[in-house]
């Protein structure tokens, strides 16, 4: 089987920081969260990356990350584009944003030839995650060939195997706010039964609690719980349930949102785990996330880094 590579969804980032030139460090050095990422990712195996990213910013982020790391590992690049449709459908009038994560792992179809791992560009996951997510890629069998002798990319009705780093809920949370997060559950062997969104998680102590849908009364729950922080490992022909399905939710979204709705990466993870044609394995987690959700939030990663790196975590970053 070829080895995993490693894609890093980072079309989102000029939008959100207002420019890759506005990506500020996190330790003395000038790195960024990914930099830490891509250190993690190396010595955890992969030695290839593929770059989500918008056309446009390119040459910046070439400047500001790809050429660097390249000195490192294999860099290629995809881009997301909001006009990147199938055949027969337009992009609505008013229609701005790109078609979210299922859309940008999409984007990198034609490069991806073998398993592959997923990762936010701007999430600090931990040493252990990459080191689980890449032994589980790299010791499975293709598990998607078909009997019938059809290739990676072909269809048919055998069941798929994710995977996805789970992490302790408590380890993912902010002093600054509430953040979102999906809390996972799972059967005796390990395998994920539902996730279910919650769009605003506060800490509560070692625990945390949810708003409820009314908006009104706040629900405890455990600290211990999983959550996903949206790292995944897929093989080379989940692309083609990515591609297939893609049709289908413009066909129900696109009348009823057209200027909003996104195409999710989990959302299609769970509809094949319901139809039974995939199963996912949650691999536990206990490193502390790291990230800036609000302003606030800068100071804590650049203390946590500088402990890390203290630590000697970090040796030779």
């Amino acid at each position: 089987m070829k080895k995993p590579v490693l894609v890093i969804m980072a079309a989102g980032m000029g939008s959100r920081y207002g420019g890759l030139k506005q990506i500020d460090p996190v330790d003395k050095d000038g790195h960024i969260i990914m930099d830490f990422s891509i250190y993690d990712a190396r010595r955890a195996g992969f030695d290839e990356v593929i770059f989500i990213i918008k056309k446009e910013n390119e040459q910046l982020f070439r400047e500001a990350i790809g050429d660097r790391i390249s000195s490192s590992m294999k860099v290629r690049y995809a881009f997301q584009d909001v006009d990147d449709l199938p055949e027969g459908y337009a992009v609505p009038e008013d229609r701005k944003k790109p078609w979210g994560t299922g859309h940008a792992v999409l984007s990198a179809r034609d490069i991806i030839s073998g398993p592959f791992a997923v990762i936010n560009a701007d999430d600090y996951y931990g040493v252990e995650a990459f080191r689980l997510v890449y032994d589980f890629l790299a010791g499975q069998a293709d598990n998607t060939a078909e009997t019938s002798g059809q290739t990676e990319r072909g269809t048919g009705s055998r069941t798929e195997e994710y995977v996805m780093a789970g992490y302790l809920l408590k380890n993912t949370l902010t002093d600054n706010g509430s953040v979102a997060r999906g809390v996972c559950t799972t059967d005796a062997e390990g395998f994920l039964t539902s996730i279910t969104e919650r769009t605003k998680i506060v800490r509560e102590g070692e625990d945390a609690a949810y708003l409820n849908d009314d908006g009104k009364s706040w629900t405890p729950v455990s600290g211990d719980s999983v959550v996903s922080m949206n790292m995944w490992g897929f093989p080379e022909s989940f692309m083609s349930r990515l591609e297939e399905r893609f049709p289908r939710f413009l066909d129900t979204e696109l009348e009823k949102n057209p200027a909003g709705c996104e195409y999710f990466l989990p959302f299609v993870v769970n509809d094949l785990m319901e139809e039974g044609r995939a199963r996912v394995k949650v691999l536990t987690v206990h490193d502390v996330w790291h990230g800036v959700t609000y302003s606030q939030d800068k100071e804590d990663v650049v203390e946590a880094m500088r402990k890390l790196k203290g630590d000697g975590v970090y040796p030779d970053i």
